[in-house]
C-alpha cells in the first residue's frame, strides 16, 4: 500500500512527519527505530523547505514475503509534485515493522492544531521513550565502562606478573645457559687434560715429550710455548730468559709479566718482560720432587687467560714435569742396561775359513735388557763353538742369568764334550741355581777341516742352513726340552754336511715370531730371505748380508722382544775346485 503528500509549506512539512510517524507506530515499528526514521525525515524536510518548492513524500508498505516475520516501509522523499518510478529520489529510508497498521488513518491526519498538540506530544513521549532508553545504555555503558576499568586493571596487574615472571625466567634461562656453557667449558678441560695427560705419558723420550707439548696446548691455551730444561741448558742454543721465568725457576712459583694485574689463583704477578713487554707471559716451573725440572713459559691466544684455563695450565705443567722426569730416569736406566747389555756380548773370533756375523737389537719396550745372548769361543781340541739362547723373561735378573748361563758354558766347554752333553749340563746348572727360571739355546760346532756342523738344540727355534747352491733346509730334528725345567733329560746331539759355501743361521724367537701368526710362517720367510742371498755376497761381506737379512724380517714387527742373529758361513772353494 502507498501513500503520498506533497509539500510545500512548513504545515505540509509538519502534517506528514505526523503522518509518517504514526503509522510506524501502527505497524510496531520500536521506539527507537521510529526515532531514528522520524529524526532523519524532519532533518530532509527542513533541507527542503530551505530549497524551497514543491516536494513529494512517498510512504510504501511491503508486507512480508512468505515465511518472514517482518514487512518494511520504505520513506522516499522526491522534488516535484508528478515523477516517474525512473526518478531518482533525493532521500530514502526503510525500516522493519512486525504488525501491519492502518494508512487510511493516517491519511485522515489533518493540519489543525489539535492534531498538530497531539502529535507533539506524541514525539514527546517517543523522545523520553528514548531518554529512558538512552539513560538504562548509559547505566549500562557506565557499569561496562567500570567493569572494562577492573578488567583493565587486572590485566595490567596480570601483565605486570607476566614481565616479571617473564624476566625471572630469562633470567633463570641465562643463568642456567651461563651455567651450562661453564659446565661444559669445564668437561672440555678435563678431557683436555686427560687426554694431554695421556699423551705425554704414553712416551719414555722427554724430546717427544718437549715436542708434543706446544702442539697440545696450540692455538687453544697459548700463542706460544717454550720450555725451558735445566738439563739440557747445555744442548740448547744460549738464548736470553725471561726475567719471570728465571724467578719461576728460582722460587717454584708460577709468574705472570704484564701491564696489569692476570688475577690468576696460584701465581704471582710481576712487572712485563723486557723480552716481550708487548705480550703478558705465564712462567710455570716444571715441579718434580724437590726442585723444577724446568719452566714453561707460555703466551696467552688472546688478551690473557681465563682464570680456569691457568688453573688448568698450571696442572698439566705439573703433569709434564713429572712425565719428563720419568721419560729422562727411563733414558738413563736404558743406556745404562743397553751399556751393560752389549758388555755382556762377546767379540766374535776369528777363525779362517768360518766366518761370523752378530746383530742383537733390544727390544723399543722396556728397559732395552733382557735375556737373549749369543757367543762363539773355541774349545781346547780347536773346534768352535757357537751358541744363541734366550732367558725366559726380561730385565736385570734375565740378564743377569744370562751371564752366568754364558760363564757356566765356557767353563763345561772347557772339558770338552758335544753341543748335546753341554746343553745337558747348562740344564741342570739352571734347574739347581733358579728353579723359577728357564732357558732355550742352540749349539753348534764347527770342526777344523770338516765339512760338517754338530748341533743341539733345548727348546730353541730350529737352526736354518743354506747350501751354496741357494737350497735352504730347516734343522727340526727333535730338540731337547726347555732348559731349567724339572726334568731329567739328556740332550742329543744331530750332524748335518756343510759344504764350503754354506751358511748355518741361528737365531731367537723375537726374530720370527709374531702374536697374530705364531712361529712357523716366520721361519719361513727366514728361509726365503736366506735363499736370496748371493754367495759371493756372503763370501765377502757377511755382516751386510746380516743386514739384507734382518730388514724384510723386521719391517712388521712391534720390536716387543730382544732379536738375535748369528750366521755361520763357510768360505767357498777356489773355483777350480768347484769343477773337480
Amino acid at each position: 500500500m502507498t501513500h503520498t503528500w506533497y509539500i510545500s509549506t512548513v504545515t505540509d512539512a509538519a502534517g506528514a512527519r505526523i503522518a509518517v510517524a504514526r503509522l510506524a507506530a501502527a505497524h510496531g515499528v520500536p521506539v527507537l527505530d521510529r526515532t531514528r526514521l522520524v529524526t532523519a525525515l524532519t532533518a530532509q524536510l527542513r533541507q527542503c523547505l530551505t530549497k524551497g518548492g514543491a516536494w513529494r513524500l512517498v510512504l510504501e508498505t511491503v508486507a512480508p514475503a512468505a515465511g518472514q516475520e517482518h514487512g518494511r516501509l520504505d520513506v522516499t522523499l522526491c522534488p516535484g509534485r508528478d515523477g516517474t518510478a525512473a526518478e531518482r529520489p533525493a532521500w530514502h529510508a526503510a525500516v522493519d515493522f512486525t504488525e501491519p497498521g492502518d494508512l487510511d488513518a493516517v491519511a485522515r491526519v489533518a493540519a489543525d492544531p489539535a492534531t498538530l498538540a497531539d502529535a507533539l506530544f506524541g514525539a514527546d513521549e517517543d523522545t523520553a521513550r528514548v531518554m529512558e532508553k538512552l539513560t538504562e545504555q548509559e547505566a549500562l555503558v557506565a557499569f561496562h565502562r567500570e567493569e572494562l576499568h577492573q578488567t583493565n586493571q587486572g590485566v595490567l596487574a596480570l601483565h605486570a606478573e607476566l614481565d616479571a615472571a617473564g624476566e625471572a625466567q630469562r633470567e633463570l634461562f641465562a643463568a642456567e645457559r651461563e651455567a651450562r656453557q661453564e659446565a661444559e667449558k669445564a668437561r672440555h678441560r678435563l678431557t683436555f687434560l686427560a687426554d694431554a695427560s695421556a699423551a705425554l705419558t704414553s712416551s719414555l723420550n722427554h724430546e717427544e715429550i718437549l715436542r708434543r707439548l706446544p702442539e697440545l696446548l696450540t692455538p687453544a691455551y697459548a700463542e706460544s710455548v717454550d720450555v725451558w730444561l735445566f738439563a739440557d741448558e747445555d744442548k740448547q742454543r744460549q738464548s736470553p730468559r725471561p726475567a719471570a721465568a728465571v724467578t719461576a725457576a728460582r722460587t717454584g712459583r708460577p709468574q705472570y709479566a704484564a701491564e696489569h694485574p692476570g688475577g690468576l689463583p696460584g701465581v704471582d704477578d710481576v712487572p712485563p718482560s723486557a723480552l716481550r713487554p708487548d705480550r703478558p707471559l705465564l712462567c710455570i716451573p716444571l715441579p718434580i720432587r724437590r726442585a723444577p725440572l724446568g719452566v714453561m713459559t707460555l703466551t696467552p691466544p688472546g688478551e690473557r687467560w681465563d682464570p680456569d684455563d691457568a688453573v688448568m695450565l698450571l696442572e698439566l705443567a705439573r703433569r709434564a714435569g713429572i712425565a719428563i722426569d720419568n721419560a729422562q730416569r727411563f733414558e738413563h736406566s736404558r743406556d745404562i742396561a743397553e751399556t751393560l747389555q752389549r758388555a755382556l756380548l762377546t767379540d766374535l773370533p776369528t777363525t779362517p775359513g768360518l766366518h761370523l756375523a752378530a746383530r742383537y737389537l733390544p727390544a723399543t719396550h722396556g728397559l732395552n735388557i733382557g735375556g737373549d745372548w749369543y757367543d762363539a769361543f773355541r774349545q781346547p781340541d780347536g773346534s768352535l763353538i757357537t751358541v744363541i739362547g734366550d732367558v725366559t723373561g726380561h730385565g736385570l735378573h734375565a740378564a743377569v742369568m744370562m751371564s752366568q748361563l754364558r760363564t757356566a758354558l765356557r767353563a763345561y766347554a772347557v772339558d770338552g764334550g758335544s753341543p748335546g752333553q753341554l746343553l745337558t749340563r747348562l740344564h741342570l746348572f739352571l734347574h739347581h741355581l733358579q728353579p723359577d727360571l728357564y732357558a732355550t739355546a742352540v749349539i753348534a760346532r764347527f770342526r777344523p777341516d770338516e765339512p760338517t756342523v754338530t748341533w743341539a738344540a733345548a727348546g730353541h727355534p730350529p737352526p736354518v742352513l743354506r747350501l751354496p747352491d741357494g737350497r735352504v733346509r730347516t734343522l727340526d730334528a727333535k730338540p731337547g726340552a726347555m732348559l731349567g725345567i724339572p726334568l731329567g733329560q739328556d740332550i742329543g746331539d744331530h750332524t748335518v754336511r756343510m759344504p764350503p759355501g754354506s751358511t748355518l743361521a741361528l737365531y731367537t724367537d723375537g726374530l720370527v715370531e709374531r702374536r697374530a701368526h705364531g712361529i712357523d710362517p716366520g721361519i719361513g720367510r727366514l728361509a726365503t730371505a736366506l735363499s736370496a742371498l748371493r754367495g759371493p755376497d756372503l763370501d765377502e761381506d757377511l755382516d751386510a748380508s746380516a743386514d739384507r737379512i734382518l730388514d724384510p724380517l723386521l719391517c712388521d714387527s712391534e720390536r716387543d722382544d730382544d732379536i738375535c742373529l748369528l750366521l755361520c758361513h763357510i768360505d767357498s772353494e777356489p773355483v777350480p775346485a768347484l769343477h773337480s
